[in-house]
C-alpha cells in the first residue's frame, strides 16, 4: 500500500469520499468539519460525537475492561519493548468498508493504529496521518485532513473560530489583571506522568505557566521529590482516556500519602480533576473547549 499524506483535489471540484478514522482526535476532526456523513468506519475508541459511536468499528484493545492504572502503564510499557501496538486492526471489515479516505496517527506506537499498521492492505487509499504535538501542529492536521476531503474552506472557519475563542480566553484573563499560575498537569497517576504535547500550551492560553514540562515536549515520568520541589500553585488531574469522574476515583489513591497532603496546591484546594478524554488527551477542535474549561477553573467564571 502506498500511503499519502494529503490528496491534491482539482479547483471547482467538491468529493465526498468513503473515510475511516482510526483514532479518536481524527474522528472529531473530521466531525468538525462537518464531514461526519462520509465516515464509515471508527476506532473502537471512537465515542464523540455521539453519531461515532454507531459507526462500525476496525480495531479492538488488548487492555482488559477496568484494569488499574499500574496494570495499564505496565502494558503500555511493555508494548512499547515489544513494539507490539495495544490496538489491533480489523484488515477484513476495513476492506469491506472500501474507504477511500484513512485518518490515523503517528503520534503514539502503541495507544492507536498508526500508518504503519495499514503496509499489509492491498488497496490504496488516501492517508492522513496525524502527528500534531502543539495546537499550532493540531491546526495544521485539520488543514490537511480538510484537503484530503476536498473541504479546504471548512478547515478555514473552524481554524479561524478556534483561534478566536483563545484569544478571547486569553482577553479576558488578562482584563483581570490576575497573577499567572504556576501548575503541573498530571496525566497519569500510577506512577507519576506529566502531560505534554499541547498541554503546557493550553495552560499558557489559560493564564497559567507549566512548571516542569516546555510546549511540544512529550509526556514524561516523573516523582514525588521533582513534585514537591517544582509545589505548584495549581494541579490539574488528567488521566489520559478517564473521564472526570474516572479522575476523581483515581485521585482518592493518593489522599493518604504525605507527599501529596505537603504539596500547596493540595493544603490550598487547587486541585482540579477534570475529562482527560474530552478536553486533553485527544488532539483535535475539543482542546480549545479544554482551553476555556481550565480558565474557569483556574480564574473563576468570566466577569
Amino acid at each position: 500500500m502506498t500511503a499519502s499524506p494529503e490528496r491534491v483535489v482539482p479547483p471547482g471540484r467538491t468529493v465526498s469520499p468513503r473515510v475511516v478514522s482510526l483514532v479518536p482526535g481524527g474522528t472529531e476532526i473530521l466531525f468538525a468539519l462537518g464531514a461526519g456523513a462520509t465516515v464509515v468506519g471508527v476506532s473502537h475508541e471512537c465515542d464523540h460525537p455521539p453519531a461515532a459511536a454507531n459507526l462500525p468499528s476496525v480495531t479492538t484493545t488488548s487492555l482488559s475492561a477496568g484494569s488499574t492504572p499500574a496494570e495499564i502503564d505496565q502494558a503500555v510499557r511493555q508494548a512499547v519493548a515489544t513494539t507490539t501496538p495495544l490496538a489491533t486492526l480489523d484488515e477484513g471489515l476495513l476492506r469491506r468498508l472500501r474507504p477511500e479516505v484513512i485518518v490515523t496517527q503517528d503520534l503514539c506506537p502503541v495507544c492507536a493504529v498508526d500508518e504503519s499498521q495499514l503496509a499489509g492492505l492491498a488497496a490504496c487509499p488516501t492517508v492522513v496521518s496525524l502527528a500534531g504535538g502543539t495546537l499550532e501542529g493540531v491546526f495544521r492536521d485539520i488543514q490537511r485532513t480538510a484537503e484530503a476531503l476536498g473541504r479546504p474552506d471548512a478547515a478555514t472557519e473552524l481554524i479561524a473560530n478556534l483561534r478566536r475563542r483563545l484569544r478571547n480566553v486569553s482577553q479576558t484573563i488578562a482584563h483581570r489583571r490576575r497573577p499567572r499560575l504556576v501548575a503541573v498537569a498530571l496525566e497519569w497517576l500510577d506512577p507519576l506522568f506529566l502531560g505534554g504535547h499541547w498541554v503546557p500550551e493550553m495552560f499558557a492560553w489559560a493564564g497559567a505557566e507549566d512548571a516542569l514540562v516546555e510546549a511540544g515536549e512529550p509526556s514524561r515520568r516523573t516523582d514525588w521529590k521533582e513534585l514537591a520541589a517544582a509545589d505548584p500553585d495549581a494541579l490539574v488531574i488528567m488521566p489520559c482516556g478517564f473521564d472526570e469522574v474516572s479522575a476523581r476515583r483515581q485521585m482518592t489513591a493518593l489522599i493518604g500519602l504525605s507527599e501529596w497532603r505537603a504539596l500547596r496546591a493540595v493544603r490550598q484546594g487547587r486541585v482540579y480533576p477534570v475529562d482527560a478524554n474530552g478536553l486533553f488527551s485527544r488532539p483535535g477542535p475539543r482542546l480549545v473547549d479544554g482551553v476555556e474549561h481550565l480558565a474557569r477553573l483556574l480564574h473563576g467564571p468570566p466577569a
